[in-house]
């Protein structure tokens, strides 16, 4: 089958390339029609209390996203008409200040002092804006922008959903930019690393197109993170870029076997097909782990990128062929010398030193385990961003004047009795930390009586069985100070009320501290497990898969332990996301390289003039892969003011060096060292495997074997010498194979190379040609003319009944 939709692809590379131009167009649509979340919190498992409590603020309270307005040094009455103002704004739902409960006209000094201290401090005041749909709804973000048209510069807009919008808009404007350094620095990466200076414009075209399909595709997961559209683009190109090269090198070398080089590009796809569905196959367990994430985010990543590598691995089978034949003459015209150095005498000294560099490697674990269970993380989701964007800085002036580092929303059942409401309100406001708690009942319990209560603030804080409770809380979110106050909390509100939830910012924040610790042990495991299997499923070992995994493993503790040593704290995805991508992606060359090494042994070199040779043809394909990799991760991190998204990039363009170094430096030793290991451990190691025979093979040989002795005698001893030989040549022996002849068998072409396949058929087809030649001379007579061919015989017989069954 492949081997008829290479030659159908090669024969119309123009109809190929316009069928994956006009591709686009669906891609687009899909890819403008895909909506963004960005809101990292919303991915928490649903049966978390923070999550069941973000549904009940959506409904019944119509409380979906809250938002706080500062207002600095404008009278009363300016506040008064923008409180109107942005009322009347559509998604707002509510908008809440002093006056929606005590009325303009009475005096400062006359309001309640709880009210007071919580809508006012020095000269400012501050009002609560809720919205009617989620804070990172396309709806909410209109609304936050409206919001803030209709204020001056003395105005600041807090709360997560201001933040999510700033992020948005920041993010929005730096993609462009992400795409395009990455772009350009693996241009030069692989202008450095390939013979010609059109080939990497072939191949990012190509891979150009995956990218555009990937996130057409992602239409039908309905949504996806602003993290995921931020890294799946260029971490796309990193890890699929291999599979161009290969196709490419391949197609070289079969130039040289065949005069049509559309032939030469039909025999290199067949070929690539095979290598790239098993190497690719690391890779993808690799995101895939990312899929056992309680956190979602996690699953998000990693469909989007392990449906980018299939994707990319159908782009390069599919359309980069027919881009290579049109733009062949281009290709040639513009060769060069490839300027990557020779690791010839680098090896030679590694090897000579193999133990150093073994016992090197042991020492490096122990050090580089503790760095990366000390790096420092943070949570808070916003110092991930420019600390001068306006609602940062609005953040920290509520923070500073009114001393709300966090606000925790509380649902309670409303059945619970005024004398219970006392005592639970007494006691949260005399918790550490808590500045302040606004309920219906406190308000009834200034002295408001219950119908002069406006209506907005009735239905703001009870609905339908439910009422909420607003901390305030001068900690500040991610701290170990509102982790234990949220603990305290719980303590008390469950002895009024067993089913009592707390949500917020803090509280979903929490949550995700304690999800992700899980997520990092499960996904790690689970990614190694994954690849484990895969290595010794194509290996047939029990130990290579642990000294290929453990070395990379190795790459991957160093990298994450870099940040202990400079001090520096990294966002609390990027463990989880680094040890599955790195793990899976770089993994392969390891793989590379163990592979040459075991095919060099099977052509019966030494150990040490095997791996000699196995180290030093890797170590360019290494590089060049590592180089990409490296260039268009790391042009992310120049650009981005994300640190979530500039420290992930960062983490992955110094894996890829890292990984490379590993591969380079320490796997000759490694591999060569526990050669002896591995061929005790290993099936087939040193030797290669038998082929399994044909269909054909086995029937010729069951012919053979259902003989009367006498008629096989014929068959063997020279009656017919060409059944023989044809019953010989159906299972050729191991020794009589050349080594490329072991590993696969390449199809009749145009230049004349004959089928095995075709031995096989021989004596099948001159008993189809008995049938043919054989014709009576007369009707009455059965004897033949001279030149017609004799009789079949009974062994010949038995062949064709045979072969007849199988057919």
């Amino acid at each position: 089958m492949i081997e008829k939709i290479a030659h159908g692809l090669t024969r119309r590379p123009k109809l190929v390339a316009s069928i994956a131009a006009l591709l686009l167009i669906p891609s687009a649509i899909g890819f403008a029609a895909t909506r963004v979340n960005y809101d990292i919190l919303s991915y928490l498992p649903q049966s978390s209390e923070s999550s069941q409590g973000e549904k009940l603020l959506e409904d019944p309270f119509k409380m979906a996203a809250t938002s706080m307005l500062i207002v600095e040094n404008m009278p009363a009455g300016y506040s008064n008409r923008l409180i109107q103002e942005i009322q009347d704004i559509p998604g707002v739902s509510n908008a809440i200040w002093v006056s929606s409960m005590v009325g303009i006209q009475i005096p400062t000094d006359f309001i309640p002092a709880n009210l007071k201290d919580m809508f006012f401090s020095g000269d400012a005041t501050m009002m609560v804006i809720q919205y009617d749909h989620p804070g990172a709804s396309d709806e909410t973000m209109e609304a936050i922008d409206q919001v803030r048209s209709v204020c001056n510069e003395k105005c600041f807009l807090a709360g997560f959903s201001v933040v999510i919008k700033d992020t948005r808009d920041l993010m929005d404007s730096e993609l462009p930019l992400f795409v395009g350094l990455a772009i350009v620095l693996a241009l030069a990466a692989m202008s450095l690393t390939l013979e010609s200076t059109v080939l990497p414009f072939i191949f990012l075209t190509s891979i150009g197109l995956a990218v555009i399909y990937n996130f057409g595709s992602n239409i039908f997961l309905g949504q996806i993170s602003y993290l995921t559209k931020a890294i799946a683009a260029v971490l796309q190109l990193g890890v699929t870029m291999d599979y161009s090269i290969f196709l490419y090198h391949r197609y070289e070398e079969e130039r040289g076997n065949y005069e049509d080089k559309r032939d030469a590009m039909a025999e290199a796809i067949v070929s690539a097909f095979a290598s790239l569905s098993g190497s690719s196959l690391t890779t993808i367990a690799g995101f895939l782990a990312l899929c056992f994430m309680r956190l979602t985010l996690g699953r998000d990543i990693g469909i989007v990128m392990a449906k980018g590598v299939l994707l990319g691995i159908a782009t390069v089978i599919l359309v980069l062929p027919s881009l290579v034949l049109l733009f062949d003459n281009q290709i040639d015209l513009h060769k060069h010398r490839a300027l990557i150095p020779s690791f010839d005498k680098i090896n030679v000294h590694i090897l000579k030193h193999r133990w150093v560099f073994v016992g090197l490697t042991l020492l490096m674990f122990l050090p580089a385990i503790y760095a990366q269970n000390h790096a420092g993380i943070y949570y808070k989701l916003d110092e991930s961003l420019p600390q001068d964007l306006p609602s940062i800085v609005a953040n920290e002036k509520l923070k500073s004047d009114f001393d709300m580092g966090t606000s925790h929303f509380v649902l309670l059942r409303d059945d619970i009795s005024a004398t219970d409401m006392n005592q639970l309100e007494n006691q949260l406001e005399n918790l550490p930390g808590i500045t302040s708690v606004l309920s219906y009942h406190s308000l009834l319990g200034i002295g408001i009586p219950e119908f002069f209560v406006p209506d907005e603030v009735r239905t703001m804080l009870k609905q339908d069985g439910w009422q909420m409770l607003m901390v305030n809380s001068k900690y500040a979110t991610a701290s170990q100070e509102v982790s234990d106050q949220l603990s305290q909390m719980r303590g008390i509100l469950k002895q009024y009320d067993p089913s009592a939830l707390i949500t917020g910012e803090a509280a979903m924040t929490n949550d995700l501290i304690e999800t992700s610790a899980v997520d990092f042990n499960v996904t790690n495991y689970i990614s190694m497990a994954a690849i484990f299997l895969i290595v010794l499923f194509v290996f047939q070992s029990l130990t290579i898969p642990v000294v290929l995994v453990g070395t990379i493993e190795l790459a991957i503790f160093i990298n994450q332990g870099v940040p202990y040593f400079t001090g520096a704290e990294i966002p609390f995805i990027a463990p989880t996301i680094i040890g599955c991508v790195q793990l899976g992606a770089t993994v392969d060359y390891a793989i590379l390289m163990t592979t040459r090494f075991q095919e060099e042994l099977r052509t019966g070199k030494s150990r040490d003039e095997a791996i000699h040779i196995a180290a030093t043809s890797s170590d360019p394909s290494i590089i060049t892969s590592s180089l990409v990799l490296f260039c268009a991760t790391l042009g992310v991190s120049f650009v981005s003011s994300i640190d979530l998204i500039g420290s992930i990039c960062v983490m992955l363009a110094r894996g890829a060096l890292i990984s490379a170094a590993v591969s380079i430096f320490i796997m000759p030793s490694i591999l060569s060292v526990c050669e002896p290991v591995f061929n005790k451990t290993s099936r087939y190691w040193r030797t290669t495997p038998p082929i399994k025979p044909s269909r054909v093979a086995k029937a010729l040989q069951s012919a053979a074997n259902r003989l009367p002795a006498g008629k096989k005698a014929d068959l063997d001893g020279g009656e017919n010498p060409q059944a023989q030989n044809e019953l010989a040549s159906a299972e050729p022996s191991f020794s009589q194979l050349a080594p490329e002849e072991n590993i696969s068998e390449k199809p009749e072409t145009s230049s004349g190379k004959v089928s095995e396949k075709k031995k096989h058929f021989a004596v099948f087809k001159r008993s189809l040609s008995h049938r043919k030649t054989k014709a009576p001379t007369d009707s009455g007579s059965n004897s033949f003319p001279e030149s017609t061919a004799p009789e079949l015989s009974d062994a010949e017989k038995a062949v064709e009944k045979e072969l007849a069954k199988t057919h």
